[in-house]
């Protein structure tokens, strides 16, 4: 195994991090309190939305998301299949069906075009997923779910000040759910958070988030234990301030890469449509001739880390196949043979660029 000398990511963590969590750690108060609140507002504020719920992970945001809209069982839940477990999985949790509908191929992102064929008497809310960083179309998914009164749920996760036609991400559905996981833009060590401007939503969120109690000791529905720290928070509250460079720099990675690799004939560099903000948590590129698997395999022979973000459709999944799914949707099918994340992070230099573009047009003239 090579040493990687680039890798697929690395999160920033300064000064201003570590004294956040000194001070919590000595202030005694390290579960849910005053820096989860502060984090909560500073973050809806940076959306654009009025609320702001956090929780301990990206998945049980997804989770808590999806039970304070009433989502349970027998209801079904459109989304992609191109995606992480925790899109389909987090509807699970609840009693619904993942329903999946196909991708754009240039986007990844949902298909709004398929999903009006996909609706039934048992659909409840279209979950899209703003996949590496770029919003889905979200004016067209809005619109469907307006005629046909359904919910929608952003799967935000990979999305953290994106941007589509001048408004962020996560105030443009009904809520919208971030991840704060180490590898993403911003982090918190673990952690999520739901943003929406329905007031009913967002005091759901926080009753099913906290052992669904509204009151102390008194329990009204099944809720469960799903509370950030003051710890985490403070870690996000410092982070999020420096979200916008992290990202600026990400973007200034992105063009780089594009133009360092404009002329090799092997990949096709990432699509932005017009008036989208991709702040690309994943730089991704499609890989031709059926050899992505290669291209991976020689990045790490010489010290690049990569990934492949994901390899196998939620349909195609043994916890699906087994719960009866049998899918082949023709887009993501193909789109999965194809794709590979190429590091992208902060924290890389000219250097470090120039040696992923040096290495990937050196194995495209093998």
């Amino acid at each position: 195994m090579a040493d990687i000398k680039v890798s697929i990511a690395s999160p920033v963590i300064e000064e201003e991090e570590i004294n956040a969590v000194i001070d919590v750690m000595k202030s005694g108060m390290i579960a849910q309190g005053p820096k989860v609140i502060e984090f909560e507002e500073d973050f809806a504020k940076f959306v654009g939305a009025k609320y702001g719920i956090a929780t301990n992970s990206g998945t049980s945001a997804l989770h808590v998301a999806l039970l304070a809209a009433g989502i349970g069982e027998g209801d079904e839940v459109i989304t992609s299949p191109f995606t992480f477990a925790a899109t389909g999985n987090s509807i699970l949790y609840t009693g619904a069906r993942p329903v999946f509908v196909d991708i754009d191929p240039e986007t990844f992102t949902i298909d709004p075009s398929k999903i009006e064929e996909a609706i039934t008497d048992k659909t409840k809310a279209i979950m899209p997923v703003q996949l590496y960083g770029q919003s889905a179309d979200m004016d067209a998914i809005m619109k469907i779910a307006k005629e046909n009164d359904l919910i929608v749920i952003e799967d935000a996760a990979q999305a953290h000040g994106a941007e589509y036609k001048g408004e962020k991400v996560g105030n443009l559905g009904d809520m919208a759910c971030f991840s704060f996981y180490p590898t993403k833009n911003m982090t918190t060590s673990e952690g999520g958070m739901i943003t929406t401007n329905n007031e009913e939503f967002a005091e759901n969120a926080k009753v099913y988030r906290a052992h669904g109690s509204a009151t102390k000791y008194h329990h009204d529905v099944l809720g469960y234990n799903f509370r950030m720290t003051d710890i985490g928070a403070a870690i996000g509250i410092e982070q999020l301030k420096k979200l916008e460079s992290f990202n600026n720099k990400r973007i200034e990675n992105a063009k780089y890469l594009n133009e360092g690799l404009a002329d090799c004939d092997l990949v096709e560099t990432p699509v932005v449509k017009d008036g989208y903000k991709h702040v690309y948590h994943q730089y991704t590129i499609k890989v031709k001739d059926g050899k992505r698997d290669e291209l991976s395999d020689y990045l790490i022979e010489n010290g690049i880390g990569n990934g492949i973000y994901y390899p196998i459709p939620l349909y195609n999944q043994v916890l699906y196949t087994n719960m009866g799914y049998n899918q082949s949707l023709a887009v993501t099918d193909e789109i999965v043979k194809d794709v590979l994340s190429l590091p992208i992070h902060a924290k890389l230099t000219k250097f470090d660029l120039d040696l992923i573009i040096k290495t990937i047009k050196d194995f495209s003239k093998k």
